[in-house]
């Protein structure tokens, strides 16, 4: 467990984490601050198996279903993962591959991570759990493998800063004064304005992906100073997307008959997806515009294939 003390010492010189006042902008191209994320879409084993995980276990809900897809989302009807069934692949790997390291759900307060916790405990399940200064958050694992997040965040007001780098961590959850905050109320789903808060994905390299993620892409560097990781946001979020070089250096991509992360999305506002082609571009990246949604799609140097889209405001 990488702590504070372990980063920053003994966070001397800390300062309020007023906004403007951390992280490092991309040399080019910065996405704006209304950028947010998008669905995930996962490739499973079984789809019956996962859903009954997803649904009994998360709380998510079925939004559409066929036979080898599934749609699920949060009682406000928001799309949050896209579940295909491809038949006989294995369980994903956790060491020697490039691609998800866990996806993350945010949750709208505390409250309802506190709930989610208590409803944890009822499934006699392990789940991991971390203090990571700007939010709270617990791990599991779904049936094949895949990491996935829940977290809340902190109020904005009490984030810290060292320069311009802003303060994460990994300490030890208050799970007591998580509980406190759940009151009385059950977990009963996950809630009306839960979203996709960001994504952590391995890489080869760091500074490959930071000109990649940073420099043509447009994401802020927020923290570097983790061991192995650099986390980017845009709008001065702690982070839209986690990198991590913890598989090893000679980690590759997922292979097809392993369950894994097909697609990330990011979604943007109108005018934006045009700014973020032009300059991956300028950087040797390739987009390919996706004629009937207007939608980008474009791959990292490990071959994870993001998903730039229109906010749902701005789709035709």
């Amino acid at each position: 467990m990488t702590t504070t003390h372990d980063i920053f010492g003994d966070a001397g010189g800390a300062q309020p984490a007023t906004l403007g006042s951390y992280g490092v902008a991309p040399s080019g191209y910065r996405l704006p601050a209304a950028t947010r994320l998008g669905p995930v879409r996962l490739q499973v084993a079984n789809l019956s198996r996962s859903l009954a995980w997803y649904e009994g276990r998360l709380g998510l809900r079925v939004l559409e279903r066929d036979t080898s897809s599934a749609l699920l989302g949060a009682s406000d009807g928001r799309s949050l993962v896209e579940l295909r069934e491809r038949a006989g692949v294995r369980p994903a790997p956790r060491v020697g591959r490039t691609g998800l390291y866990h996806f993350a759900i945010l949750l709208p307060d505390r409250a309802s991570l506190g709930r989610f916790l208590r409803h944890q405990d009822g499934t006699g399940e392990r789940v991991g759990m971390s203090d990571h200064l700007v939010s709270q958050s617990l791990y599991l694992h779904d049936p094949d493998d895949l990491g996935i997040e829940v977290y809340a965040d902190r109020p904005r007001e009490s984030w810290r800063r060292i320069g311009r780098e802003l303060m994460m961590a990994t300490d030890p959850l208050d799970v007591d004064g998580l509980m406190r905050e759940a009151g009385s109320t059950q977990w009963s789903g996950m809630p009306s304005g839960t979203v996709i808060g960001h994504v952590h994905l391995r890489v080869g390299d760091i500074a490959r992906a930071s000109a990649f993620y940073s420099d043509a892409l447009g994401f802020d560097r927020m923290v570097w100073q983790y061991p192995g990781a650099l986390f980017l946001a845009a709008g001065g979020y702690h982070h839209h997307l986690g990198t991590n070089t913890w598989a090893g250096q000679d980690a590759t991509p997922p292979r097809e008959d392993e369950a894994q992360l097909i697609e990330w999305t990011i979604e943007l506002p109108s005018g934006a997806i045009e700014a973020a082609r032009e300059s991956l571009a300028k950087a040797g990246y390739k987009a390919e515009p996706e004629s009937d949604s207007g939608a980008l799609i474009t791959r990292d140097p490990w071959d994870t294939r993001i998903r730039l889209q229109p906010a749902a405001g701005n789709r035709n």
